[in-house]
């Protein structure tokens, strides 16, 4: 007995010096669920099943990749989480501009939402940091540090911009620009020279449930499963708002017998889509209109709320699939992340708003974050994808990235404007990780002094990328505070 001790203790010693907090957290998780399900071995047994049963069956390894949910919730909640919400806060993350009167391309339009909640206040001109108002020339330092200290009016005039470039610059940022209107995008990007386009401060505007609901809404998300999910019409989603009941064949076994009779590829379309639409739902239960007062409203959890859109009794098994999916999407963005990292790397890539301490400051908490999303051990294998023949391959790729990229252009037809900034940015956030992950080639031949034509981000694409990839954090943060609400509810 003292033997086999000695020999336990001495394994943990050695999986702390190899590998740190990670492994023993995700040691200790593994301890306490073993424990719990061998104390309550049936569902009438434990003390909190009925309230915990959102969770009880969100645990084990996720399809269609080698990683358990518990690894990713230690490594998200104590590694990823703090970071992400650090960076999200400094000032080259938090502005986006975005154009929210684009008109609906799909339908009539069927007007917008009039609840005050759904209003999303623009950024006054004073407020946008001058790097940033200058536009895309100042991507790189070599170009930013030139301009530092001309006035606001100067910077909105390409003229003055111009003047610091050589005629090598010039001709270089002409084939960017070139280069940036004729790449493959996954998202229909918004016009930036826009009047309709306004600067859009996140942290004043977060989301959070704001009583948009009903047909309107179930039409957006109608039209991306049902036409853009590569499903045919005979295959019916379970739960369909827009569909009246089906008795028996509700129960969803038709479709994912039909899911998983499909190319791994055209899975993962679909679970992408899931998972951003599980994200969206469990931040509006975070953050849901508790009680609406003349001066201020209270905003917080909805647990009710939670356990209708994702406990398996009142969704038929719908729910424990949908946050599956979420866990799937924030492997594919952490993915994403760790393989993009070489481009920022590089010393005259700069993050710029024209305050240099600040912009020192962030470009520093960006490599640590990226550091930290190298280190996990279990990222989803990208290459298992399109990896046939090479015509069929290339078909299938391009049919996948123009069903994403109509996907963002059905978010011009979210009648909240709330609702439509954080839908447009998280679709372009993770269009932009679908465009890294299969960037591969051109990551790789990133020159290390000067700029690619092969590869390049706008500042829209990383900001939509770190703010995407912050809220599927917060979801999963989000997730054990439901878990903790549930237990004291019992």
């Amino acid at each position: 007995m003292i033997k086999n001790t000695i020999q336990s203790a001495g394994l943990l010693v050695l999986l702390w010096l190899l590998f740190g907090d990670f492994v023993l957290g995700w040691f200790y998780n593994r301890v306490k669920t073993e424990t719990y399900n061998n104390q309550y071995s049936s569902k009438e047994d434990a003390p909190d099943s009925q309230d915990q049963s959102c969770f009880c069956h969100l645990t084990g390894v996720l399809d269609d990749c080698f990683c358990d949910i518990e690894s990713i919730d230690v490594f998200n909640n104590f590694k990823i989480y703090p970071r992400i919400q650090k960076l999200t806060e400094r000032d080259y993350f938090r502005y986006y501009r975005v154009n929210l009167n684009r008109p609906c391309p799909f339908w009539a339009d069927d007007g917008h939402c009039s609840i005050k909640d759904c209003q999303v206040e623009p950024c006054p001109e004073s407020k946008i940091p001058v790097g940033i108002k200058s536009g895309n020339y100042n991507r790189y330092s070599q170009v930013a540090n030139a301009i530092t200290d001309i006035d606001c009016e100067q910077a909105q005039d390409l003229g003055a911009i111009n003047s610091t470039l050589s005629n090598y610059s010039k001709e270089a940022f002409e084939d960017w620009a070139r280069h940036d209107d004729a790449q493959d995008h996954f998202c229909e990007l918004d016009d930036e020279t826009s009047p309709d386009a306004d600067y859009v401060d996140l942290l004043l505007n977060p989301e959070r449930y704001t009583g948009y609901k009903g047909p309107s809404a179930w039409r957006v998300w109608n039209s991306i499963y049902e036409e853009n999910c590569f499903k045919p019409r005979s295959v019916y989603r379970p739960l369909n708002p827009l569909v009246p009941p089906r008795g028996g064949d509700d129960d969803g076994e038709g479709f994912y017998n039909w899911l998983e009779g499909l190319c791994l590829e055209k899975r993962v379309f679909y679970r992408l889509i899931s998972g951003l639409h599980s994200s969206i739902n469990i931040h509006l239960c975070a953050e849901y209109l508790l009680a609406e007062g003349w001066s201020k409203s209270l905003w917080g959890p909805n647990v009710q709320e939670f356990r209708q859109r994702f406990d398996p009794a009142e969704t038929k098994g719908e729910g424990t699939r949908r946050l599956k999916n979420l866990y799937f999407l924030y492997l594919i963005e952490l993915r994403a992340l760790s393989k993009v990292a070489p481009y920022f790397d590089r010393a005259f890539v700069n993050l710029y708003t024209g305050d240099r301490q600040e912009d020192r400051a962030t470009k520093e908490l960006l490599l640590q974050f990226f550091n930290e999303t190298k280190a996990f051990p279990m990222h989803f294998d990208e290459k298992s994808m399109f990896a046939g023949q090479k015509i069929e391959a290339k078909t299938l790729k391009e049919e996948f990235r123009l069903h994403f990229k109509n996907i963002s252009r059905i978010m011009d037809c979210v009648g909240c404007s709330k609702c439509r900034l954080w839908g447009k940015l998280q679709t372009q956030g993770l269009g932009t990780a679908l465009k890294i992950l299969f960037s591969e080639k051109e990551i790789k031949n990133l020159p290390e002094h000067s700029p690619s034509k092969g590869f390049q981000l706008t500042r829209q694409d990383i900001v939509a990328l770190l703010n995407s990839f912050g809220r599927l954090s917060t979801s999963i943060h989000q997730l054990h505070s439901f878990r903790a609400l549930l237990k004291e509810k019992r």
